[in-house]
């Protein structure tokens, strides 16, 4: 889900006023002093951020993990995602979700298991999203930016499983970033082709047919299907990229 850097502090949610005194209150308030306002912004993000590198700096190998917080235990991509972040623990590599329930519980859940690194990046929602029990390593965020910054920052590949605006949102920002040379040798994973192949049509018949991207654009993006394939596309990019800075 989309944040800007205007997501609002706990100063700018006032205690519910009487209809008839509301009139009156505005007359009595003082105007907002708009710099100190944005002081106290500036401070709680910059503690954010530092709160959020200080928990994760020692992350090598990181991949994050997006899908849908709406997915029961029942459905088969739940399966499929707690198996694809088990093999992606097995193999070394440490698993950073959006915390929440649904898809991100299954990748957190199967990285747990596997005896590895599972990281779940929560986030405040007017509808409280509660925190997967799975994440042994736990984060809490106010800003949608700061949180992002953190699944960028710590990985090496993207894996998005199938989801709605918020796990979109992810996938087209590291399309973003991979084409605008800000992420190197970044795949972005999508797992499950029958799922993805009506947008993947429409990628390549649309925006590259009318020029609105590139061929290469349009080969960032990696359609899989299992969890194997998930892991051997991971692991290749964490070998470009360490080869790339010369480690």
């Amino acid at each position: 889900m989309a944040g800007t850097m205007f997501d609002r502090t706990d100063d700018d949610h006032p205690a519910p006023v009487p209809p008839g005194a509301r009139h009156d209150q505005e007359l009595l308030r003082p105007p907002v002093d708009v710099e100190a306002e944005d002081d106290r912004r500036l401070d709680r993000i910059r503690a954010e951020v530092e709160m959020g590198f200080d928990a994760l700096r020692e992350i090598e190998d990181g991949v994050s993990i997006f899908g849908s917080a709406r997915v029961s235990e029942r459905h088969r991509w739940y399966g499929l995602c707690r198996e694809t972040a088990a093999l992606l623990a097995a193999s070394g590599l440490t698993v950073i979700t959006g915390g929440g329930p649904g898809l991100m519980e299954a990748a957190n859940r199967g990285a747990a298991e596997a005896g590895g690194r599972s990281v779940g990046l929560n986030i405040e929602l007017p509808r409280e999203q509660e925190p997967n029990p799975y994440a042994n390593l736990p984060l809490h965020f106010h800003y949608f930016f700061a949180r992002k910054l953190m699944f960028v920052r710590y990985a090496r590949a993207f894996v998005i499983f199938p989801g709605g605006f918020g796990t979109l949102d992810e996938m087209f920002e590291s399309l973003n970033l991979i084409e605008t040379e800000r992420a190197a040798h970044f795949p972005t994973i999508l797992v499950d082709t029958e799922h993805w192949r009506p947008m993947l049509d429409w990628v390549d018949d649309t925006l590259e047919d009318q020029g609105l991207i590139s061929t290469a654009d349009k080969e960032m993006l990696v359609p899989v299907d299992t969890p194997q394939e998930v892991c051997d596309h991971v692991l290749h990019a964490c070998a470009r990229q360490r080869e790339a800075v010369g480690r």
